[in-house]
């Protein structure tokens, strides 16, 4: 990732995480002015690269898992796991580590869930346990998100992280039954879905804190 997005990236994650952690002034600074909107676009653009990353590196993991490929699937695990830390640190230096650790230990479990699933193989009952879990993270992390910034309805963001998980359980399942032509489709909805969390995520931060963005 470039340097420069990265920096973008933090601020953004951080404005939309951290609510409950700001001092009082900053979170009345929505009236201070109305946001830029080349800066929201890069915000976004930001956020699309870190959200992308999540979806490449589970993927990758995924296949390689699928290969019996233990030492691809060790890389691409060290790199999930790298992309997440990337998402959490980047609000460390506006919220601090408490705040940075609550949203790595998130990210973990969604990471965890889908993995589950991936092991569970076509054992039904163990599908619907990481299914559940999958699920129970969704909603965790949906609370999360619409604490920290009220543009952001917990009913919305669920419903984004729910379309988010059942695209890694399609994509497994496809990937499983060497059903690769299907599976490239289920990528590209992967991607273009991440776009969109990135977007929607980008445009309540902007709305909250316009002075940011000014």
């Amino acid at each position: 990732m470039k340097p420069i997005r990265t920096l973008l990236a933090a601020g953004a994650v951080a404005a939309t995480l951290g609510l409950t952690t700001l001092p009082a002034l900053a979170q009345h600074e929505h009236a201070a002015s109305t946001p830029n909107s080349l800066k929201v676009a890069e915000t976004g653009a930001a956020l699309r690269d870190l959200w992308v990353g999540h979806v490449f590196w589970v993927r990758n993991v995924v296949v390689a898992n699928l290969a019996g490929n233990t030492a691809a699937q060790a890389t691409a695990e060290k790199e999930a796991v790298a992309n997440a830390k990337q998402i959490a640190a980047s609000i460390e230096p506006f919220y601090g580590k408490a705040a940075s650790d609550k949203l790595f230990n998130l990210l973990a479990g969604h990471y965890g869930a889908v993995k589950q699933y991936l092991e569970a193989g076509t054992d039904e009952t163990k599908q619907a346990a990481a299914t559940k879990a999958l699920t129970d993270n969704a909603g965790e992390i949906a609370t999360f998100l619409s604490g920290a910034n009220p543009n952001l309805p917990r009913e919305a963001v669920l419903s984004l992280l729910a379309a988010h998980g059942g695209h890694h359980i399609t994509q497994i399942q496809q990937l499983r039954a060497k059903q690769y032509d299907a599976e490239a489709k289920t990528w590209e909805a992967m991607k273009s879905h991440m776009f969109t969390l990135a977007d929607t995520l980008a445009g309540a931060i902007a709305k909250q804190f316009p002075a940011k963005f000014s």
